[in-house]
């Protein structure tokens, strides 16, 4: 196990970070209270007294899609038994909504979401995840910061598409998922994840995911990280991936190299360079460049905001002269 010193290099996040809770289930909104008197005495309401939510439209939402997500967990949880859903079950999940201008390409928005849902008649064995993605990526396992959106390159609405599964976390380093996605294609997964401290302020992680589908066939997504500590509030990381399968004819690889900074209350900074292409591709490096950062909560703790701004020299093949790009992304995320 590491410590959260060794964890926090690795994900890029200072130890103040780690210390930030999880959105927790929405809690219903408070009554207002009933009147009261000069003397502070309550006043006994009228029998018709309606109590008025302080709530907004924020808040509404995000119960209101909660509550809607755990009716259909308790539904399906039914469907393998009679264990009552208080009993270990919940639900978590992120809706996201992205925008993205280029200077070669133009501006662009799309949605997404994720749901994780614990249910407690077969907790102990699996779990289900339904969600709505960039349907490549979520095969291969693309790590988060090598995603078409964290590099601020255009997806168009094919890319999107709706997948669901069953998974299950079968030893403390590996998770298998098995599931469908744009119309009932099916995808397999295996996934090896573990981290190793390379002393106080040093730690790597690897991870190394086989993936299966009807289209592509067999493949694997590779992924290697290493962090350094500066001091509590700022580290440095360098991140590297690669990507091959059956139906491809080279290894589509990417890797970063940046320095973050916290600044507590999960608002985070940080700037990176990095460079991605594919061997055999017609341009081995498609596009280097580099971006810098900033998240912070928007409202309470769970809706998130980030601006991204890049500068980047992509190349579309080896006779084209590589370009140079401005582009600017803009995104929110309702955690529940």
């Amino acid at each position: 196990m590491l410590r959260p010193i060794a964890l926090a290099v690795l994900i890029g996040l200072p130890t103040a970070a780690l210390s930030t809770p999880p959105p927790s289930e929405p809690a219903a909104p408070a009554a207002e209270a009933p009147p009261s008197a000069s003397d502070g005495s309550t006043v006994e309401p009228p029998a018709d007294y309606a109590y008025v939510e302080r709530t907004n439209a924020l808040d509404t939402t995000r119960r209101y899609t909660y509550d809607a997500v755990e009716w259909v967990a308790r539904r399906v949880d039914g469907w393998f038994g009679d264990k009552p859903f208080e009993q270990g079950g919940k639900v978590a999940g992120v809706i996201g909504l992205s925008f993205l201008w280029r200077q070669d390409e133009g501006f662009d928005w799309l949605t997404r979401f994720r749901v994780r849902l614990d249910l407690p008649n077969i907790r102990e064995k699996a779990f289900l995840f339904v969600g709505r993605d960039n349907e490549k990526e979520v095969v291969t396992d693309r790590p988060e910061g090598f995603t078409r959106r964290e590099q601020l390159l255009q997806e168009t609405r094919d890319d999107q598409s709706f997948f669901a599964g069953i998974g299950s976390q079968v030893a403390d380093v590996i998770a298998l998922r098995a599931g469908f996605r744009g119309g009932l294609k099916p995808y397999a997964q295996a996934r090896y994840q573990n981290s190793w401290e390379l002393g106080r302020r040093d730690a790597i992680e690897f991870k190394e995911t086989v993936f299966w589908t009807v289209d592509d066939g067999f493949g694997t997504t590779t992924a290697l990280n290493y962090g350094h500590l500066f001091e509590p509030s700022l580290a440095l990381r360098w991140n590297s991936a690669a990507t091959w399968s059956q139906d491809t004819d080279g290894v589509a690889w990417a890797s970063s190299i940046g320095v973050y900074k916290d600044f507590g209350f999960q608002r985070r900074l940080s700037l990176e360079a990095l460079i991605n292409g594919e061997t055999g591709g017609e341009a081995e490096v498609s596009e280097y460049g580099v971006r810098t950062r900033w998240e912070q909560p928007v409202y309470k703790d769970w809706l998130l905001g980030e601006l991204i701004l890049g500068y980047f020299w992509p190349r579309k093949d080896s006779v084209t002269e590589r370009g140079q790009s401005w582009a600017i992304g803009a995104g929110l995320q309702m955690r529940f």
